[in-house]
């Protein structure tokens, strides 16, 4: 049961990068603060493959809405994270398993993949309410490149205008967030 829902009005808003879009991840890991986390396949694929593995990576084993390519999927597959967990987030969703997951990882030593049965894809926003200033949280911008969002009051501000804004329980989020 999703706690929030991403409504068709806002899906218009979501086009917009929320922050410098970069397709190159060295150049990205240069201006990135740390911890990054990393939203979908291709940005944490991308990643590893720069020789960076994030703090917390989500993946669904899909890439615009199509099953990642075996080099992709065997990249993900052999990287060493300290822990991993599976949770479920149907599509334009945020589910309290998620949610928690998410915020557990951001606050734990060591590096966690959250393997998601569904889509990731709203994670992100989740991510720069509950990663500490001076984060990097990255995610997709398709056929562009990678977002880097630094996380720092006025980036949460706008992560938190667009939750507030979804169907469903936001106050309830926030709660699970402890945000």
């Amino acid at each position: 049961m999703p706690v929030v829902e991403l409504q068709p009005a806002l899906r218009s808003e979501l086009k917009e990068p929320m922050g410098p879009v970069f397709t190159d991840a060295k150049a990205l890991l240069a201006e990135a603060g740390a911890p990054v986390v990393a939203v979908g396949d291709m940005v944490t694929y991308h990643l590893l493959e720069a020789d960076h593995t994030p703090a917390v990576a989500l993946v669904d084993e899909r890439t615009e809405r199509e099953a990642v390519d075996d080099r992709v999927r065997e990249a993900l597959d052999g990287a060493t994270f300290d822990r991993e967990r599976r949770v479920e987030n149907p599509p334009a969703a945020l589910t309290a398993p998620l949610l928690e997951a998410l915020a557990g990882a951001v606050d734990s030593e060591g590096t966690t993949l959250l393997d998601v049965e569904g889509e990731e894809d709203l994670a992100a926003l989740p991510a720069i309410l509950t990663a500490p200033d001076g984060a990097g949280v990255v995610y997709g911008q398709p056929g562009e490149g990678m977002v880097l969002v630094a996380v720092d009051r006025e980036a949460r501000e706008g992560a938190r205008r667009i939750l507030e804004r979804m169907d469903g329980d936001p106050d309830r989020l926030f709660g699970i967030l402890g945000v």
